[in-house]
């Protein structure tokens, strides 16, 4: 596969992966009335789960994407 298209599916489905965990937290939040809709610990919470995923995503990258730079072990 193409470095490039290996690159955007791989950004893709941490995306998709993000955005599913995120609602499913965000959804029980709201659905036990911690917070409310367009507040800020809805924000927190997406925010919050964007950074996790981006340090998984940033952490998985080189076992997916083949890329040995950045490897720590």
């Amino acid at each position: 596969m193409d470095r490039t298209l290996k690159g955007v599916a791989y950004v893709s489905v941490w995306v998709v992966i993000w955005g599913t965990v995120a609602s499913l937290i965000d959804a029980v939040l709201l659905e036990r009335e911690i917070y409310a809709t367009a507040s800020l610990g809805q924000a927190i919470t997406f925010v919050g789960y964007g950074a996790a995923t981006v340090v998984l995503a940033w952490r998985y990258a080189p076992r997916f994407l083949g890329n040995d730079e950045g490897s720590e072990t």
